[in-house]
């Protein structure tokens, strides 16, 4: 075990952990979770029966489940606290300013598998990279790598939140790693902090008031409740992490990859309002933004210039977007406008 930790530390990885594979008390959360229609419209968190908390069920064989997690944390990355000051600017959550990291998770799990089945010939194994009903997190605390915190992301004494998670499922009979004390105490820091409210009680997040899902998740038209608390959040949303206390420990990524592009950090909303489909596809090419498509681009951006200080250059983009052929983009133009004092058109 201690050579994985090893080979995972010269991959990039900045932990490695084992899990076994008994999730059932996590299985009894994400029920009562699904039951409550908590998960808004991520079906997909539903559809695959078992598979998600009995991982023996997604790939045959398993026995073991190996965990990684990756610092992301760009050191070069405007603060988000200073962006949520800067209204004209745009905030995009801190883990999609650069590559992908499901491609870059991947690729570098599959190289760890490698590596193993060097030292000890084949054997069964798949890796996930947030691409397959997995119960990343609750793997990722059984296995030591941390504790869910009450916002239910994944945090680590020494390195806060700021990481991605991987897996890779084994036929490996490995001995699995201890857990960790949760250390959130009576801290609610991130509950206070949520412009949306969205979690609703510790450890409990109603998705479907949730920034991030609003703006990534959601296909359809962002419910008018929301917008204003929005501000200038125009992709995720990272306010629970950014108050978090434990994230005064966090570590900046030691990977290139995720290195923010400039057109991505501290954009101005008016010049990425005027992107053009082909523009967006291809500034946003390897990036995890582009799966959300021009059209809830524009619509997100639209909420922010709502938001937005009043001004001509506002204004004017704005107008430019009132005809735009989608009736999505065409409805937060609208009420975008509407904030300024404008009357339907």
């Amino acid at each position: 075990m201690e050579r994985i930790r090893a080979w995972g530390a010269e991959l990039g990885f900045d932990q490695v952990g084992i899990s076994d594979l008994d999730l059932a008390a996590y299985e009894a959360r994400l029920d009562a979770w699904l039951a409550e229609g908590l998960h808004g419209e991520m079906d997909w968190m539903a559809a695959h029966g078992r598979k998600r908390s009995r991982p023996e069920l997604l790939q045959p064989g398993t026995r073991s489940v190996i965990t990684v997690r990756m610092d992301y944390l760009p050191a070069d990355a405007t603060p988000v606290e200073e962006l949520l000051e800067s209204p004209e600017r745009a905030c995009i959550s801190r883990y999609a300013l650069g590559r992908d990291y499901h491609k870059v998770m991947r690729q570098r799990l599959k190289r760890l598998a490698q590596r193993i089945e060097q030292a000890i010939g084949p054997f069964g194994h798949r890796v996930f990279t947030d691409s397959a009903p997995v119960l990343e997190k609750p793997l990722a605390e059984k296995s030591g790598l941390g504790w869910i915190g009450k916002h239910t992301n994944l945090l680590n004494r020494h390195a806060g939140s700021w990481f991605f998670l991987g897996e890779i499922y084994t036929d490996l009979a490995l001995p699995p790693d201890r857990p960790v004390r949760n250390h959130c105490g009576s801290c609610r820091r991130c509950i206070d902090v949520c412009p949306t409210q969205a979690i609703v009680a510790p450890y409990r997040v109603d998705a479907r008031r949730c920034i991030s899902y609003l703006t990534i998740e959601l296909k359809g038209s962002i419910p008018e409740e929301f917008r204003k608390p929005m501000g200038n959040r125009i992709y995720g949303c990272d306010d629970c992490q950014m108050v978090c206390p434990w994230n005064r420990y966090a570590q900046h990524s030691r990977v290139d990859d995720f290195s923010p592009r400039a057109d991505l950090d501290a954009g101005d909303l008016v010049t990425l309002f005027a992107w053009d489909e082909a523009s967006f596809l291809q500034r946003t090419e390897g990036t995890a933004i582009r799966r959300i498509g021009h059209e809830r681009w524009l619509r997100n951006l639209a909420v922010a210039l709502g938001n937005a200080p009043t001004s001509a250059v506002v204004l004017n983009a704005l107008e430019a977007r009132r005809d735009h052929p989608s009736p999505l983009v065409r409805e937060h133009v609208q009420w975008a406008l509407e904030q300024h004092g404008k009357a339907a058109g």
